[in-house]
This record gives C-alpha cells, sequence and structure tokens, in this order.
C-alpha cells in the first residue's frame, strides 16, 4: 500500500505534480490511499483508483488560527492512521508541510519518501521544524530542482526529477497551436501572494497600455477582492478566480510570465511557465531559482527581475517590434518544454518506489529464511 499526504487540496502547482504522481502509481497496480483536505475541490479530487481519507485540514486567513488547525491536521493524521500504516508500506510525502504523515510512517516502520517541491517556507524557525522531520524520518528525497536540491541538502538519498507537464495538457495544446503574428495579450498564473509579483503584474499592465493582461490567481473573488480591495486596476487587466481548466488562457495568450520575487520566494521549478513553453510561447521568468533551469535565455526568453518594470516592458515591445525574434524564440520554447514528458517523469518516479518495494521483498525473504 502506498499512503500519500498533502496538505490543501487546490488547484496550485504541487497537487497537481501528485495527481500525476498517483495516477501512474495506481495505472501500475499499485494499491493507493491519498491523506488531504476534503474541504474543498482541487486536482486532487477524483483521482480514478485512488481512496480519499480526509485529513481535516482548510485553508483560513488567519495566519494563527491556519498554524494551530496545522498541527491539529497533522496530529489527526497520526491518530487516525495508525493502524492503516504498516511497515511494509511506503508512505509518500508531498511538499515540507504535511510532517504528520512522515511521522506516522517513521512511527510504524515504514519507507517515507518526501517529495520537495519548496524552499522559501517562512517564518524561518517553521521551515526548520518541517526540514526537522524530513531529516528524522525520510528514507529518500526527491527534488524537483538541482537549485532546490543545492539550496536544501540532506543527507539522505536524494533524487533530482524534474516536473514534466501531463501528457492530456500536451495533446490539447498540440490540438490548439496557431501561428502568432504579433504580440497582444500576457498571461500570468499565480497564487494571489505579493511575493508571487502580483503587484508587479499590475504596475507592469499599468505601463504598458498597449497590450492586454490576464491574470489568473489561486483564489475565490471574495479574496480577490479583499486583496485588492479599493484599489484601481488598469483598465487593460482582467483578473479570474481559480480556475481548473486553463487551456483557454494559454490559447488567447502571446507571452506567459512569472514575477515572483526572488528574495521573498524562489520558485523551485515554474509548472506554468513550462504550460506555457507547450503552447510554444516564449516566457520571462525570474533570475534565480530551479525556474532558470528551464528557461535557456534568449532562446526561450528571459531572465527577468519583476521589480523592474522598465526592462520587462522593453523585452516585451522587443518582441512585438520584432516578430522573427518572437517567433524564434517561441520555436526554442516548444523544443525545450519537449524534454519534460510525463513518460520519462512516471518512469523515473515508478523506478524510486519499485526499487522500495523490491527491497521490501528481500527484507522480507530474508526474514522468512531465518526463521
Amino acid at each position: 500500500m502506498i499512503h500519500a499526504f498533502h496538505l490543501l487540496n487546490d488547484f496550485s502547482g504541487s497537487p497537481k505534480v501528485l495527481r500525476q504522481v498517483l495516477q501512474g502509481l495506481a495505472a501500475e497496480g499499485h494499491p493507493v490511499e491519498l491523506h488531504t483536505s476534503l474541504s474543498g475541490r482541487g486536482f486532487l479530487s477524483d483521482i480514478p483508483g485512488v481512496g480519499l481519507r480526509d485529513n481535516r485540514y482548510r485553508f483560513i486567513q488567519s495566519v494563527p488560527r491556519r498554524l494551530l488547525l496545522l498541527l491539529f491536521s497533522q496530529v489527526y493524521v497520526i491518530v487516525s492512521g495508525w493502524k492503516r500504516v504498516r511497515a511494509t508500506d511506503t508512505v509518500y510525502v508531498n511538499t515540507l508541510l504535511p510532517f504528520g504523515g512522515a511521522i506516522l510512517g517513521w512511527l510504524c516502520g515504514a519507507r517515507v519518501i518526501y517529495h520537495l517541491h519548496e524552499t522559501s517556507v517562512n517564518p524561518w524557525m517553521f521551515k526548520q521544524f518541517l526540514l526537522f522531520w524530513v531529516r528524522v524520518c525520510a528514507t529518500e528525497v526527491i527534488y524537483v530542482s538541482d537549485f532546490l536540491a543545492e539550496e536544501e541538502p540532506l543527507n539522505k538519498s536524494r533524487h533530482v526529477i524534474w516536473n514534466a507537464i501531463p501528457e492530456d495538457f500536451s495533446l490539447r495544446a498540440a490540438a490548439h497551436l496557431r501561428r502568432r503574428t504579433t504580440v497582444e495579450n500576457v498571461l500570468m498564473v499565480a497564487s494571489l501572494k505579493r511575493y508571487k509579483g502580483v503587484d508587479e503584474y499590475v504596475a507592469l499592465a499599468d505601463a504598458c497600455p498597449e497590450f492586454h493582461f490576464e491574470l489568473v490567481v489561486n483564489a475565490a473573488p471574495a479574496d480577490i477582492a479583499a486583496y485588492f480591495g479599493h484599489r484601481r486596476l488598469p483598465g487593460n487587466l482582467i483578473v479570474f478566480p481559480a480556475q481548473q481548466d486553463v487551456h483557454p488562457f494559454y490559447r488567447r495568450a502571446d507571452v506567459v510570465v512569472n514575477l515572483s520575487r526572488p528574495d521573498e520566494w524562489v520558485e523551485t521549478f515554474g509548472l506554468t511557465a513550462l504550460e506555457g513553453m507547450v503552447y510554444g510561447l516564449p516566457v520571462i521568468v525570474p533570475p534565480a531559482g530551479g525556474i532558470a533551469e528551464i528557461v535557456p535565455v534568449g532562446y526561450a526568453g528571459y531572465h527577468i527581475d519583476g521589480r523592474n518594470t522598465e526592462r520587462l516592458a522593453g523585452r516585451l515591445r522587443e518582441w512585438r517590434s520584432n516578430p522573427d525574434r518572437y517567433r524564434k524564440h517561441g520555436a526554442g520554447a516548444r523544443e525545450q518544454a519537449g524534454q519534460f514528458t510525463e513518460s520519462r517523469f512516471l518512469e523515473r518516479i515508478l523506478a524510486i518506489v519499485q526499487a522500495g518495494k523490491t527491497s521490501e521483498q528481500r527484507k522480507t525473504v530474508q526474514m522468512l529464511e531465518s526463521m
């Protein structure tokens, strides 16, 4: 049995990646049980062949109350799963946050695999608390980029496996590729957080009235209204709430940007940039982190600090005035995206899980032979 743990089921990047992992494991015949929040829908809802168990967590705005709920949730996971996890099982912990699953697996003598997506966890003491449980409980660690592996070195068996685009996403993108003759529409898909560059994106839209900007945030309409309050948004910017299907946005877009602040939130991979590249769209990403690894400068786009509005605007206008360069970067982006296939990603994940299973089987045989 594989027990997977993820804190919040929503439409952000890490649950999207976990869905790919669990679908692949279930398709290979592995029994899988997922412990996550069932308070709302997200990418982890309705995965064929995967059982669901509620971790009793939900997102709330108040940070102190959210932290208390997180702690309660992880204690609940340990207590409720105590008789469900066996030493022969594999525990798969997605991100640093669901540490209760790791403790449960460790206490039960199970193999514990951490899949780490992030490094920018605040405050510092909370991050050290989470890393402590990785050091204590993990059998091995999967990193989403070389940058993350170097940023958070742990004395564990480690693997660097870049995220991948789901095959169905690639097929839908391939069916709607179009020859773009001009640059008009800019897209950013991000969480509704200041460190994600939301305010910088608004500033960029204000500075470039000749372009049309769309912002898709992983938040409800009420949260969007609360965030922007009575601010005047540029007339060429439209803000959309969380979307289960982002394909229509990529089809309309000519450029995709990620403006996360590199000194506050280092992007360890950058799935939305890769999704844009699958559509043949040049991208602009921060100059640091794992996201910079996947975007060759001058081939698939540029690395620019999102707070440099003048330089961002200059690159957009450059692509608009130089169609040949824009098409060259778009072709490079699509070619680069071809390296991140789901089949290659799942092959490596399954090899790790299967290697552990084989090891467990050997231990069982040795134990039986000694009796």
